[in-house]
């Protein structure tokens, strides 16, 4: 019998581990290709006839335009996924990526890439839908810890994919990335297809327009969701403001003939540091609650938004970059242990599903508020998130004061 008990111990620990690795190097991939279509589509805009001195401006507008079109559509992801299971929602995703970086591949001036850019924002609920896989094989005092890992990887991706893409663009072009993204992409595919067994069907039987409405009413009916969401947003709204604009600051203070490069070594090293941060505050928010880490940090992250601003050479701002990204890519990863702590077991799948949306609204009203403040100095991006992050850690306490489910 011990034996037995024994067996079937190692057997569910490969098995969490192996969902943790997967969705972990998906995560990456899917990163890997966002943070290249940031960090080089301002080197690429000219390409696509627009005018240099138009580049931040139609920057930011894509951005948030792309990021609005997919945002209405978030609700449904999660009720197909209750009322029929969650794993062909997650490789859903994928294929929405790979169909994006086709056209964008294709376009041949800014509107039709803009088309392409908009079709990524389809993609949106599935990081939520294998958090919620992972958490029913993790056990519960590795939780935050596997959370730490799988959402670290991609502000790590983010910023590893344009260090490993930045000679590519130099030498062969944007659409060359592209092209090796598409393969990476169809290959996640396959791996999330045969991958694994995902057990969960759903057996909910309400209309799926219904079920959509009803999960932005669980939010809702939620003290502690309700306060928890719009703090979440405006802490990512200063990071994806500030993340949007980092390629034009790296070119301004750039000297040299290959800006895609440096644009991929500086948001690299951001990516070393969070390799180490992420893991490292995931342990650290088990040991000394959620909650209270996540806060803490997130004071941090305030405090060190200054920094890049006050730099006055590429070195400089590198290194502040980095320990920001590190810092920020923690609080990221950690406020998902604390979203998921704060639903419902049942309509847990549903709320997760939402898990990304903050990023995406921040993706949506940081870059609109940047289009207005680089018109001043690129380098205002970085004092405004620090005035943004701090609402967003005033709205933190709040929802940490706000009544929990059962």
């Amino acid at each position: 019998m011990s034996v037995r008990i024994e067996t079937e111990h190692s057997s569910s620990q490969r098995s969490w581990l192996w969902l943790l690795a997967l969705f972990t190097a998906a995560g990456f991939v899917e990163a890997g290709f966002y943070g290249q279509i940031v960090a080089f589509t301002p080197l690429h805009l000219p390409r696509l006839g627009v005018p240099q001195a138009s580049v931040a401006e139609w920057t930011g507008l894509i951005t948030a335009l792309s990021s609005a079109i997919g945002l209405p559509f978030l609700p449904l992801w999660g009720a197909l996924a209750d009322r029929y299971a969650r794993q062909p929602l997650i490789v859903r995703s994928f294929i929405v990526h790979l169909v994006a970086a086709v056209i964008m591949l294709l376009a041949g001036n800014v509107w039709a890439f803009l088309i392409g850019r908009a079709v990524t924002s389809f993609a949106l609920g599935n990081s939520g839908l294998m958090m919620t896989t992972l958490s029913e094989s993790c056990p519960p005092r590795r939780l935050a810890l596997a959370f730490s890992i799988m959402n670290g990887a991609p502000p790590l991706g983010v910023f590893v994919g344009p260090l490993l893409g930045g000679a590519v663009v130099d030498t062969w072009g944007f659409p060359a990335l592209l092209g090796i993204d598409s393969l990476l992409m169809l290959i996640v595919i396959f791996a999330l297809i045969f991958g694994y067994r995902d057990h969960f069907r759903g057996t909910a039987r309400e209309p799926i327009l219904g079920m959509a409405v009803d999960s932005v009413r669980i939010i809702w009916r939620s003290l502690r969701l309700r306060a928890l969401f719009p703090a979440l947003f405006l802490l990512f709204a200063g990071w994806m403001l500030a993340f949007t604009y980092v390629p034009l600051v790296i070119t301004e203070l750039y000297r040299g003939d290959s800006p895609a490069t440096a644009v991929g070594i500086v948001l690299a090293a951001g990516g070393l540091v969070t390799l180490f941060l992420s893991p490292a505050l995931g342990s650290l928010a088990d040991r000394f609650g959620h909650w209270r880490v996540l806060i803490a940090a997130s004071i941090l992250t305030v405090l060190l938004w200054p920094l890049p601003a006050l730099t006055s050479d590429l070195v400089s701002f590198a290194a502040a970059w980095a320990v920001l990204n590190g810092v920020a890519s923690g609080v990221f990863a950690i406020s998902f242990t604390v979203l998921s702590a704060s639903a419902a077991s049942e309509v847990r799948g549903r709320v997760m599903s939402f898990a990304y949306l903050p990023v995406n609204v921040g993706l949506l009203v940081g870059p609109a508020i940047g289009s207005l403040v680089t018109r001043a100095s690129l380098f205002a991006i970085f004092p405004v998130a620090a005035l943004i992050t701090a609402l967003g850690v005033a709205g933190l306490f709040m929802a940490a004061m706000s009544a929990c489910p059962a």
